[in-house]
């Protein structure tokens, strides 16, 4: 895998990290722990550059989503139970996304962003749900630059041997996880305080 990557980013640079990323989203046997560490790595050799590959890399992995919440939105349950399994929403997993996202929403649509084997898949509930596009392009625009920043920067740091990612990222993802979700609780008692500030006083 790593090989097929570092081939593919060799020849078509840019575009062909965002065309791996979208494929990451709707073919979930292509990890991004096995694309992005290469891609620091480049960025520390000086062949590739840090805000480009972080655009790059989030483009395509918010293209690779809205067509996941699209064709969720449009085609439905029924859709889903068709051909769910291939971008890895098996039922269990889309029962769990989905009171997930009944009870957190749009907290789901961020913190999922930074959990492997549902990063992709929330896209679906999000679709059924009708949840605001708007409001899922911006959070997942966030919360797919900061999973890439961080993974960028891990294989940045460990130089040549960024394979070794891959194998290491279970703590990785918890400690993004936790980030994502106390900037959730943050943003929405902020935005509950100045609520009550903007409240007519009886």
């Amino acid at each position: 895998m790593s090989d097929w990557v570092i081939e593919v980013i060799d020849a078509l640079g840019y575009v062909g990290l965002a065309a791996l990323m979208f494929l990451e989203c709707v073919f979930p046997p292509i990890p991004s722990e096995a694309i992005l560490p290469f891609v620091g790595f480049a960025v520390g050799e000086g062949t590739l550059s840090f805000p480009l590959v972080i655009l790059a890399a989030t483009v395509g992995s918010l293209l690779g989503n809205v067509l996941l919440y699209v064709a969720a939105r449009r085609g439905g349950v029924a859709l889903i139970q068709r051909h769910g399994q291939r971008v890895g929403a098996t039922p269990e997993r889309l029962l769990r996304l989905e009171r997930w996202f009944d009870r957190w929403g749009s907290a789901t649509v961020l913190a999922c962003r930074a959990i492997p084997l549902v990063r992709s898949t929330v896209s679906l509930p999000a679709g059924l749900a009708r949840y605001s596009l708007p409001k899922f392009l911006v959070l997942t625009t966030i919360g797919s630059a900061i999973w890439n920043t961080t993974l960028i920067s891990i294989g940045w740091a460990l130089d040549d041997q960024w394979r070794a990612v891959e194998d290491r990222m279970s703590g990785v993802s918890y400690v993004v996880v936790a980030v994502l979700v106390v900037g959730c609780v943050v943003l929405a008692l902020v935005a509950r305080r100045r609520g009550r500030r903007a409240a007519p006083s009886a």
